[in-house]
């Protein structure tokens, strides 16, 4: 089993029209026919969606998503028009809420990897490939890659793993040129992202995107670069052949495969509530990442 231990009830807003509840993102239609993208504060491990909720964590998504946004605006547009709340919004909104254009979304996840890790990793151990492409002997547990290397997804469902698929699968699915002019700006952003991240002391081991179409051009949609999507190390403790201290909800991962959680992630039953010091420590994880890419403090 997997998915939401308990999912909730969408908030009803007059004018909006709900459509979905993701994992984080609550997605409304507006009469414009706009969509309001809302990050919830909400945290997903191991194909559940936690019981817990980390404060502040959708806010930190939103605002590091804009401040991306801006620093990629010349490799390819985004999908946001607004930041206001729409009316009759819950004050709750604030600072988590996007208006946003309304894409004809690409069904791939699109993963861009410059370091040996997670499943690529694993893959790699087994046959010396991640999705297919060759690499070389002696690479270990967060080695860097000779190259970025370009790795698509198909996004799964709530509760389900996406599945790693290789180029030529994208290719045959969305058409060649579609399929190549995703890779190319997947990996112009990530190197894009890595320079900058590297000036302040992180490293940008992997991350992933989603785009979509606008009257047929690509634009970049959902979030960008946040602990949610990406692999944050912090460079001065970088040491290949281990894992590394990371940037994001490791820590509530290895909480959960613990002894200290009495959880069996293989049996039927949902994970456990995540003690009190776990939620902190993670959204201090999440606010200290965002002030180091920054250079702002959270406020």
């Amino acid at each position: 089993m997997s998915g939401f231990v308990t999912k909730p009830e969408p908030v009803q807003v007059p004018g909006l029209v709900h459509l979905h509840t993701g994992k984080v993102r609550d997605l409304y239609r507006a009469e414009s026919g706009d969509l309001v993208m809302v990050a919830s504060d909400r945290m997903s491990a191991h194909d559940w969606v936690l019981p817990n909720e980390i404060p502040d964590k959708g806010r930190v998504l939103t605002q590091l998503s804009l401040w991306w946004f801006d620093r990629i605006a010349d490799i390819v547009p985004n999908h946001v028009i607004s930041t206001e709340l729409p009316a009759g919004a819950p004050a709750d909104w604030k600072g988590r809420t996007l208006v946003c254009r309304s894409l004809e979304m690409i069904p791939v996840e699109c993963v861009a990897r410059g370091y040996l890790a997670g499943s690529g990793l694993t893959e790699y151990e087994a046959d010396r490939t991640v999705c297919g492409i060759a690499l070389p002997e002696g690479l270990e547990n967060s080695s860097e890659l000779p190259a970025p290397i370009y790795t698509p997804a198909l996004k799964a469902e709530v509760g389900e793993h996406d599945e790693n698929v290789s180029y030529e699968e994208t290719a045959r699915r969305i058409g060649a040129e579609l399929a190549n002019q995703l890779r190319r700006t997947t990996l112009d952003v990530y190197a894009r992202a890595r320079d900058i991240a590297r000036e302040r002391g992180i490293i940008l081991a992997d991350t992933k995107f989603e785009f979509g179409l606008l009257d047929g051009a690509l634009v970049i949609g959902d979030e960008v670069l946040t602990p949610d999507s990406s692999r944050f190390w912090p460079a001065d403790q970088w040491q290949p052949g281990r894992s590394q201290p990371s940037f994001d909800k490791q820590l509530i991962r290895d909480w959960l495969v613990s002894p200290a959680s009495g959880w069996d992630r293989h049996s039927e039953q949902p994970p456990p509530e995540l003690p009190a010091g776990i939620v902190e420590q993670t959204r201090a994880k999440y606010i200290e990442v965002y002030e180091l890419l920054t250079g702002t403090t959270w406020a």
